[in-house]
């Protein structure tokens, strides 16, 4: 039996116990619903060959190799990855549009006996209901800035924060990157903005409406990945907390903090490249030495003076909302933050209540 779903929501996931993608393993990891199984019913390579054949031969050529592909692929995933399924597992099955390649599979497993969901209008639809709650609903969001310069600990104490009970919208985990020019996480590439979407919302999902949120300052863009107007909105006129820490300290948090950089002179190199404009080639070649020469805290101490605290300054003073609390550290350390973060929740409660 195939049911049609017209909307993704939480209580028609609860109904399935799987959730199962058919697309191109390229379509699959641009954006897809959370939780759900890749088995693809065409391949990369072979949803090129058919789209190719259709554009350019004919579409009963491309259907008929179409359909050939699709067989094999789906007898392969029955005596593979759903080889142990029980007789009462229930499966939800989407594609890009609820059309062709959902319909083949869903058409199969029901045959086999399992109660077969299809989602109508496909990843499309799921798609729809993300931007509607992103971008044309206001999310019930009592935010809570930490504002503080480059290298001023504000990651580690949100860390510290969050286990302590507080709630911690972590912007820069979702988004695969630290916020800043060295902020690019080497182990892991950042999300497409459709998936970073798909993470936010997942993330939001989880919150009490009722309690503060922290969240780090962030510009309005986090590397390739932009923020909701309706999320940076509310970051720019919540109420924050500066943390507040020497340059010299800051400067040897930072060459911690990156060590993955520190040891790539190449993404150093790339890096400087997207410097602002105004900071001259005489100065990036200056800078440049340093890092060939290993001399990381000169380099982030300079980094800070020229470029970091400017544009720190320059951020904060587009913000509306009032200073809730400042917490000025001298030391940030592991110690020395787990401290801060009880202070920090503190005020939080303080100016989210």
């Amino acid at each position: 039996m195939i049911e049609t779903v017209s909307e993704i929501t939480a209580a028609t996931l609860a109904r399935y116990g799987d959730v199962i993608d058919v697309r191109s393993p390229a379509e699959f990891a641009l954006d897809h619903v959370p939780g759900a199984i890749n088995l693809p019913v065409l391949d990369n390579d072979q949803r090129r060959e058919v789209g190719t054949l259709y554009a350019q031969q004919s579409k009963f050529q491309a259907s008929r190799i179409g359909a050939a592909l699709v067989a094999r692929n789906i007898a392969d995933h029955l005596d593979g990855p759903l080889a142990d399924k029980p007789g009462s597992w229930a499966p939800l099955i989407y594609c890009w549009r609820g059309g062709n390649r959902s319909g083949a599979m869903a058409t199969i497993l029901s045959r086999v006996g399992w109660r077969v969901g299809m989602v109508e209008g496909g990843y499309r639809t799921y798609r729809r209901g993300v931007v509607r709650r992103l971008y044309q609903e206001a999310p019930p969001l009592r935010v809570v800035l930490v504002a503080g310069p480059t290298g001023s600990g504000k990651t580690v104490l949100l860390g510290h924060a969050r286990a302590l009970g507080a709630q911690v919208l972590d912007l820069e985990a979702l988004a695969a990157h630290r916020g800043s020019l060295f902020g690019g996480l080497k182990a892991e590439a950042q999300p497409s903005q459709r998936l970073f979407e798909t993470r936010l919302l997942q993330a939001l999902d989880t919150l009490d409406p009722t309690r503060p949120v922290l969240v780090e300052a962030e510009s309005s863009r986090i590397g390739q990945i932009s923020l909701p107007p309706a999320i940076w909105s509310r970051m720019v006129e919540a109420p924050r907390i500066e943390i507040a820490a020497p340059a010299a300290v800051r400067a040897r948090h930072i060459v911690e903090t990156y060590g993955d950089i520190t040891s790539d002179l190449a993404a150093i190199e790339e890096a400087l490249t997207r410097l602002p404009r105004h900071i001259g080639r005489e100065q990036r070649d200056a800078w440049r030495t340093l890092a060939t020469a290993g001399a990381f805290l000169d380099l982030s101490e300079q980094l800070i003076h020229v470029h970091y605290d400017p544009a720190y300054r320059r951020s904060e003073a587009t913000r509306t909302g009032a200073v809730a609390g400042r917490l000025a550290l001298d030391r940030l350390d592991g110690t020395a933050l787990a401290a801060a973060a009880v202070a920090l929740v503190a005020l939080a409660n303080r100016a989210g209540g």
